[in-house]
């Protein structure tokens, strides 16, 4: 027991007691703020960005697509400022798209949630997370979630190894023409009702891979996207509160 304690002394409180309310240390990219009377060249920052993620008429940045590489706030530190506002997980796509002059926390619309994710996975939603062509980063992210840090399991949330023991399925990844066919015979496989949430740029847009030959993002016309959630990779807490705002979770 003394050898115990000693350890807790010497490490400190290595969870984080509140998910929601928490600042990420060292450096972090979150919403980004594109303020509104700064003029500056939009062609170039159409040219700067590798992802496409800018948008003109108004100026805009689309969280589906941005890597966080933060090479607009760089060349236009006056204009944009990326935050530590880990929130940035949104039911709809369109929530995505940051524009110029709004300054606005990004939330799940509750009005937009299918009601029988709250009624029946409220207290318990078991996910089987699919790598469709990931580079191992989101994976190893949304891995981390577990974790004594993030502990998402205290929310009754956890990954499973079968689809057929999950309520919804997690995608990583721009979906390779290898893995299409893999994701959808998953996917099929969870009982209905599902949820399906799309993590990370690749999963979301494609990220940099979205004109190649080799990804087959069509298998995705069909299904139902309940929560998008932007990252390059994703951040835990971004997983874990935009998970808890789809749930209706969310305390603060």
């Amino acid at each position: 027991m003394l050898e115990t304690l000693k350890i807790w002394w010497h490490q400190g409180k290595q969870w984080i007691p509140n998910v929601e309310t928490t600042e990420v240390p060292g450096v972090f990219r979150g919403r980004p703020i594109i303020k509104a009377g700064v003029s500056v060249d939009e062609a170039m920052l159409l040219d700067l960005c590798p992802m496409d993620a800018i948008q003109t008429n108004p100026l805009a940045i689309d969280l589906g697509k941005c890597s966080f590489c933060g090479e607009c706030a760089f060349a236009c530190p006056d204009k944009i400022q990326f935050t530590k506002d880990f929130k940035l997980s949104h039911n709809l796509r369109e929530g995505l798209v940051i524009k110029e002059g709004v300054d606005a926390p990004i939330r799940v619309d509750a009005d937009k949630v299918r009601k029988e994710i709250r009624r029946l996975f409220g207290r318990s939603l078991k996910l089987r997370q699919v790598s469709a062509g990931g580079d191992g980063s989101c994976e190893m992210e949304l891995n981390a979630t577990g974790n004594v840090n993030f502990d998402v399991g205290r929310f009754g949330i956890d990954f499973v190894a079968s689809p057929r023991h999950a309520d919804g399925i997690v995608l990583t990844g721009p979906i390779s023409e290898n893995m299409a066919d893999s994701f959808l015979d998953a996917y099929n496989a969870v009982p209905d009702p599902k949820v399906l949430i799309l993590a990370g740029t690749d999963a979301i847009s494609g990220g940099l891979f979205a004109d190649s030959a080799a990804v087959k993002r069509s298998v995705l016309s069909d299904l139902h996207v309940d929560l998008y959630v932007p990252g390059n990779p994703v951040h835990p807490l971004t997983f874990v509160n935009g998970v808890l705002g789809l749930l209706g979770k969310m305390k603060h």
